[in-house]
């Protein structure tokens, strides 16, 4: 049986904080940025707060271990009646890239904001992520979008 087969997608709210801080502060070292603990805690309240419905995440969990962790921010567009859903972040532990964690996030995510009404569910990442790509090349269109950022 693969891993893929075994692995259980959960709603974040199902875990426990000290659970996925891990792999969120793994994703933060990836990318070469390090948040306070203030915002990964702020950020925890809003994806676990039922109140938010728009803000969500779910993990993957094989063998009680979270493994893979993803987040969710919903947004109205002027382009469609419906809301997009924005895969903010998406991360696998190191230990189990490349067995199907990644994709199990994103079908969830695409499950979840199909069941939500949202017309899309659109993602960001960094050029040099070659091997997302080749995952995101095969469950999603490329959209030739550059991004640019004002601070």
């Amino acid at each position: 049986m693969s891993i893929q087969d075994q692995i259980q997608i959960e709603p974040l709210e199902n875990i426990k904080q000290q659970e996925w801080l891990p792999l969120w502060r793994d994703y933060q070292t990836f990318y070469q940025t390090q948040l306070s603990e203030e915002i990964n805690h702020h950020t925890w309240q809003r994806l676990v707060n039922p109140e938010l419905e728009h803000i969500y995440g779910f993990a993957a969990i094989l063998n009680q271990q979270v493994i893979g962790i993803v987040h969710v921010i919903e947004h109205d567009s002027c382009w469609t009646l419906t809301p997009y859903a924005y895969l903010q972040d998406l991360y696998t532990h190191v230990d189990f890239r490349g067995q199907g964690v990644a994709r199990a996030l994103i079908e969830k995510v695409y499950d979840y904001a199909k069941q939500k009404g949202c017309d899309r569910v659109y993602w960001l990442t960094h050029e040099t992520n070659l091997q997302a790509q080749q995952l995101y090349d095969q469950v999603a269109k490329k959209t030739g979008f550059i991004q640019y950022r004002m601070t």
